[in-house]
Formats: C-alpha cells, sequence, structure tokens
C-alpha cells in the first residue's frame, strides 16, 4: 500500500517570533497519524506573501494532502484566502452558507452589529469547496490541483480542530486507501529516560518491523508508545497486544497507567474507584497541582478544593501550622508539609491530601535549602509520608516537576490503600 504523505503549513508572524506558540500543528500531526496519514514536513512561515507562495510550491511537490492553518481572519495582515484565490486562478464570491454562519453569530451570539470587515469573512474563491465553521466566523477551504488536496482552516485551535474531525479527516479518509494503524501508550514515573531505554533495550531490539517504540518523555515522566501498521487489523491487533503486555511487565515497577492519559486522570480514576475525596495545601506550587487536577472534566466529585498558603500566615491561621514549626524548622520542611496535610484533611473534610512547600527560584535559596529544594506530604487520617525532592531547572520547570512528583507520589500512596 502506498504511503499517503502530508505537510502542514502554519501561517503567522506571531509564530516566527514566538508570541503564540504553534500547538495546531502538532495537534494536526497526531490526527493525521491516527488515520495512516504520514505528515513529511511542518513549515511555519509568515506573513509574507512570497514566503506562503513558495511554501505551497515547494510542499505541492513533497505531499499528496498540504494543510494550511492561520491567516483567515477580518484584518488587514490576514493576507491567506487573496493569496489562495490568486493561486488557484479563482475570483472571489460570497457564500451563502457561510454569510449565514456570520451573521448569526453577531446577531444571535455575540448581539453586536455587523461591519463591512466581518461580511468579508463569507468571501471565499470560487475554485474552492468551502469547510463550515460551527465554531467561527472563518470558514475552511478545500482546493485541489494537480492530484494535491489543499485545505485552508482558521489558525484558532478550537475552529481548527473542529474542522479537522468534523470534515477533512472523514473526507481525507473517502478519498485514500489508508493503512490500519493502531497504538498502546503507557505512562511511567520515576525513572529518566535514558535508563528507561537502557532497561528495555532488548525488548525495543526485538520488536518486529511493523512494531515502532517512541519515547515520550515530559516533566519526571516517560510515556511509551507502540504503534503499528499494515493491512490486516486483526492480525496487527493481536501482535501490538502481545508486545504491550510485555512491556508491561517490563516497566511495572514504574507504571502509573497503561492507558493514553494523564497522572491527574488515572488519581482521578482511582478516587472514583474508592468513593475517595482529595484535597491539597499548596504553598510553592501557587495552585498549579490544583489546576492540574481540576482540568479533568469531573473532578468535582473527588476533589474538594486547595489552599494556597504562600504566606506564612495562612500556614498558621487556616491550615494551623504551629508557629514554633516555622521558626525551629522553617516553611520548607518536613514537619511543616505534615502539618499542612493535617490541616487540609480537618478544613475540607477529604479522604486524602497533598501538601507542597519548597523554593521553586532563582531567588531564596540557602546552602542548607538550595534552589529547587522541595518537600512534599500525602496522607489519610490515619498515616501521612513525605518526601524531600531536589530540583535543578528554572522556576517553572521547577513548579511543574513539584506538581507531577507530588501527584505520583499521591498515587501510589492511593494505591497502596
Amino acid at each position: 500500500m502506498e504511503k499517503i504523505i502530508s505537510s502542514i503549513i502554519t501561517i503567522g508572524d506571531e509564530l516566527l517570533i514566538g508570541q503564540v506558540v504553534d500547538t495546531n500543528s502538532a495537534w494536526m500531526a497526531q490526527e493525521l497519524n491516527k488515520n495512516g496519514i504520514w505528515v513529511g514536513h511542518r513549515v511555519a512561515v509568515g506573513d509574507v506573501r512570497e514566503d506562503i507562495w513558495q511554501a505551497l510550491d515547494e510542499e505541492a511537490r513533497r505531499a499528496s494532502i498540504i494543510l494550511i492553518t492561520g491567516g483567515l481572519g477580518p484584518t488587514a495582515d490576514d493576507i491567506t484566502k487573496p493569496l489562495l484565490n490568486e493561486y488557484f486562478g479563482g475570483r472571489m464570491v460570497v457564500d451563502e452558507g457561510a454569510l449565514a454562519n456570520v451573521k448569526w453569530i453577531f446577531e444571535r451570539v455575540l448581539k453586536r452589529p455587523m461591519i463591512e470587515r466581518n461580511l468579508a469573512q463569507a468571501e471565499v474563491p470560487d475554485t474552492c469547496t468551502v469547510i463550515p465553521n460551527k465554531r467561527g466566523t472563518a470558514p475552511g477551504m478545500w482546493f485541489e490541483k494537480d492530484g494535491r488536496i489543499f485545505v485552508s482552516m482558521p489558525g484558532v485551535p478550537h475552529e481548527m480542530k473542529g474542522m479537522m474531525s468534523d470534515y477533512v479527516i472523514p473526507k481525507l479518509r473517502e478519498r485514500f486507501q489508508l493503512p490500519f494503524i493502531a497504538h498502546r501508550t503507557l505512562l511511567t514515573a520515576g525513572i529518566g529516560e535514558s535508563f528507561l531505554a537502557e532497561h528495555i533495550k532488548i525488548f525495543e531490539e526485538a520488536l518486529p518491523a511493523s512494531i515502532k517504540l517512541a519515547y515520550l518523555p515530559n516533566y519526571g515522566m516517560v510515556r511509551l508508545r507502540l504503534t503499528i501498521h499494515g493491512e490486516d487489523p486483526a492480525a496487527l491487533e493481536a501482535e501490538l497486544q502481545k508486545q504491550f503486555e510485555t512491556l508491561k511487565g517490563l516497566v511495572a515497577e514504574w507504571m502509573v497507567t497503561d492507558e493514553d492519559i494523564t497522572i491527574q486522570e488515572a488519581i482521578g480514576r482511582l478516587l472514583m474507584a474508592q468513593g475517595k475525596t482529595l484535597a491539597t495545601a499548596e504553598s510553592c506550587t501557587g495552585g498549579y497541582i490544583a489546576h492540574l487536577i481540576t482540568s479533568i472534566a469531573g473532578s468535582s466529585h473527588y476533589y474538594k478544593g486547595s489552599v494556597v498558603s504562600y504566606d506564612n500566615a495562612v500556614k498558621i491561621n487556616t491550615l494551623h501550622v504551629a508557629p514554633e514549626t516555622l521558626k525551629s524548622d522553617g516553611a520548607v520542611s518536613e514537619a511543616t508539609v505534615r502539618q499542612m496535610v493535617q490541616g487540609a484533611l480537618a478544613l475540607l473534610d477529604t479522604d486524602f491530601a497533598i501538601a507542597t512547600s519548597g523554593i521553586m527560584g532563582p531567588d531564596g535559596g540557602t546552602p542548607e535549602k538550595p534552589v529547587g529544594t522541595v518537600w512534599v506530604a500525602v496522607g489519610d487520617r490515619q498515616n501521612i509520608l513525605t518526601q524531600k525532592f531536589a530540583f535543578r531547572f528554572d522556576r517553572q520547570r521547577n513548579i511543574e516537576l513539584t506538581a507531577t512528583s507530588a501527584l505520583n507520589f499521591l498515587r501510589k500512596f492511593i494505591s497502596k490503600i
């Protein structure tokens, strides 16, 4: 079966100067890969006509499918649509469906009058097939030229994802004979990528040619993903599952979950299964753990809330940490986080609690407690465990590593109940 190659072009000066991080192409690449379409190139270009034109020409020589995001808004610097009109030899016409959508959004949703600039959003080249935008005003456009498919979508991630899921992927599946492709993913914590690779070296070397192993590290955790592709779904699924079970056995000591989910989602499932509740008492993480937990839909069933006790007065007055403890041991200490857990359990009336206190940097460290020193406590009303961590990165990464380390500490505590 012939491999179908695609290219992704993202347009916008804001991407090149780092003002906006390009998450679109990463998400699009994942979706294409899931459906057996291989991404050969990802290109970012600015709002420069010649650069966009050149990128279209170059990627058309490399790929059968060219996906484009950005430059479809109502402002003067949004040049993608007029350029595509010229590139595909069309003329601008008003699409009645797109016009009705723009009017509906302004009249019913935004409840404000339209201006001519907004109405222009409904204009499209007559050489394209219009892709409805159910989440915004700018329609997408599907072009075909010399056996190549070009799809232009808005740069707003929410709008682009809607078009990809509802229209683009289904239509590509109709047009191309795509190979079967499947993934199995597990999440590990507490072991570095290089040590993990060495540990499963023999397994990786023995994998069939149809299966690829990917290492996906992120903030103290490593995802391991097995991918298989071919033309016999039943046989491929069986082989993939067999290899995945072997991999799970090899990394059981560090495995958080054998699904492609986050650690906070894995903890949520544990709590839901046991009918238990959780609270957090955060100092150095400033509510970041609470943010991770509440990013999961349905977390209100098991998460009650947080005390962000950044100042010692909050530790004393709200969590009832003893002033003597703070004076003798300091805010960043085992004794303090123990009392923070006790205070959170009592105040928020939960089954479990996490507490964090540390020095995130870049200032505030001492020879005894350098930047990156963190104490974490997890516990219930019968038992509290503590652990000291020593991170060595910048402030944001230290916060994120503290949060994921604390969540994994809690996961292990809950799992042993």
